[in-house]
């Protein structure tokens, strides 16, 4: 049994090396073409800004650049365990070239992406194709000693093999001995791209301090959180008391008096009791609207794709949803995206004069995931992120889960706000 436990053992360790010189070997074409092209498309896109036809290439170039990077984490992750945070700041919406432009280019995370390339077209080259060669090279001293060197005998100067002058079979048993040796090495090969990916992580992970300005601006959320819940909690109260516990005190007192005039004066109690039923009615209608605030039933039960239907069937004006989401949130992140969609129709209704609006909701697989939000209306446009306004809470609400709201509004319209949500 021990012997089966080591030749398993053996096994996988062959396999484990076969696959990481395979993985790298294709890693390092991708990489080298892949590197240049984006650090020079890149480079070349910026310096023509100035110009105008940067403005137009860079949101695009820089688009791909984000994606190569993103691919890279996924391989990082699922070949070698290594996770790489992504930290891009969402990139902006607005038709304008100039905003998407220069949006992109004051996130932090772009700028490491562009440090990133050079070094991968480097020294991550390198780490990539040396596990193929840890493992390929040793195998050709194996194949020159099998009589493959003969071809390249009459190359000028003889044939090499490391420091050994292949220029006879003895000579090739020589290289061949230097193969087995050199075998040894290429159990290293997952630990070396182990090592490319780890190098990957430290160029194109976030710095310490963004992660410091991140956790400072999550500290913020949190507590506005607090405060948010805190003010929910006082208007439930608020509306309870003076709708429909007002009601029920009022109806209990009719029912009282009802009581008495029983006998006395039907006609009367009859009047009162048809009261009562109204003021029971009003009630029940108040106390649906209140936990219809709280948490729409329909989210509970069919999920924000649906809820969000729901929601734009009510409104006054013509809205169209669409939908691509194969799953369900986690029900904290499906009621904030719930309410801030809520608030975000509320502000094209009362503010916006549209005639038209449009939902679209989705998931962006890429990276951790990420569940994005649109809401356009064809109105007159100016809306903003101001303090006190309804977009001021939705930015308040969405940071208490790391999501983001942008906003493109130019006067005229239209007006498109865009919200993400980090989302599994």
């Amino acid at each position: 049994m021990t012997i089966e436990t080591r030749d398993g053992s053996r096994s996988t360790r062959v396999r484990a090396t076969g696959l990481a010189a395979v993985r790298g070997l294709a890693l390092a074409l991708v990489t080298l073409p892949g590197a240049v092209l984006g650090f020079t498309l890149a480079v070349v896109s910026i310096a023509l800004v100035p110009i105008g036809v940067g403005l137009v290439t860079t949101p695009w170039v820089l688009t791909g650049v984000r994606a190569f990077a993103d691919w890279r984490r996924v391989l990082a992750a699922e070949w070698a365990g290594v996770r790489i945070p992504s930290a891009y700041r969402p990139a902006p919406e607005s038709a304008n070239p100039w905003t998407r432009t220069f949006g992109m280019l004051r996130d932090p995370a772009t700028w490491r992406d562009l440090r990133w390339l050079p070094v991968d077209m480097t020294a991550g080259f390198v780490t990539a194709l040396l596990p193929a060669v840890l493992v390929l090279y040793p195998l050709e001293g194996l194949a020159i000693a099998a009589g493959l060197w003969r071809p390249f005998s009459e190359l000028d100067g003889g044939y090499w093999y490391g420091f050994v002058h292949v220029t006879d079979q003895a000579s090739a048993l020589l290289a061949g001995a230097l193969g087995v040796a050199l075998l040894a090495l290429a159990s290293l090969a997952p630990r070396v791209l182990t090592l490319h990916f780890r190098l990957t992580r430290t160029v194109l992970g976030a710095g310490q301090g963004e992660l410091a300005e991140r956790v400072r601006v999550l500290t913020e959320t949190r507590r506005d959180a607090v405060d948010t819940s805190a003010a929910e909690l006082r208007r439930i109260e608020r509306d309870l008391h003076d709708g429909a516990q007002a009601r029920l005190v009022a109806m209990g007192m009719d029912l009282g008096t009802i009581e008495v005039l029983l006998d006395k004066d039907p006609a009367q109690a009859r009047r009162l009791l048809a009261q009562a039923r109204q003021s029971s009615v009003d009630a029940l209608a108040e106390l649906r609207d209140l936990v219809r605030g709280i948490h729409p039933p329909v989210l509970a039960e069919r999920g924000l794709g649906d809820a969000v239907r729901a929601l734009a069937l009510r409104m006054p004006i013509p809205t169209e949803v669409s939908v691509d989401l194969p799953g369900r949130a986690e029900a904290p992140v499906e009621s904030a995206a719930y309410f801030a969609v809520s608030e975000a129709l509320t502000n094209a209704v009362k503010h916006a004069n549209a005639d038209r609006i449009w939902i679209d909701l989705h998931h962006v697989r890429e990276g951790a995931g990420m569940l994005r939000i649109t809401v356009t209306d064809n109105g007159r446009g100016g809306a903003a992120i101001a303090a006190g306004s309804g977009l001021a809470g939705v930015e308040r609400r969405l940071g208490t889960f790391d999501g983001v709201l942008a906003v493109s509004s130019p006067a005229g319209g239209p007006t498109m706000v865009t919200m993400e949500i980090p989302c599994a």
